[in-house]
């Protein structure tokens, strides 16, 4: 699944320890998130979307 986290990061000036401290995850998960190695739980999609005040169809789209 493709995001734009690493995108709306750096417009936060986070860095992915950082994302994840915020997120409860580790920074690996977060490289593989980024890298779309891995997709996120819902729960988790939810806490990224609420972190960066977009809808989570605005951060994922899915690669048909």
């Amino acid at each position: 699944m493709k995001n734009n986290i690493k995108i709306l990061r750096a417009q936060h000036d986070l860095t992915q320890a950082q994302l994840a401290s915020k997120l409860a995850v580790s920074r690996q998960t977060i490289n593989a998130i980024e890298k779309g190695k891995f997709d996120p739980s819902l729960p988790l999609a939810f806490k990224i979307s609420k972190l960066f005040n977009k809808t989570i169809e605005e951060i994922f789209k899915n690669e048909e």
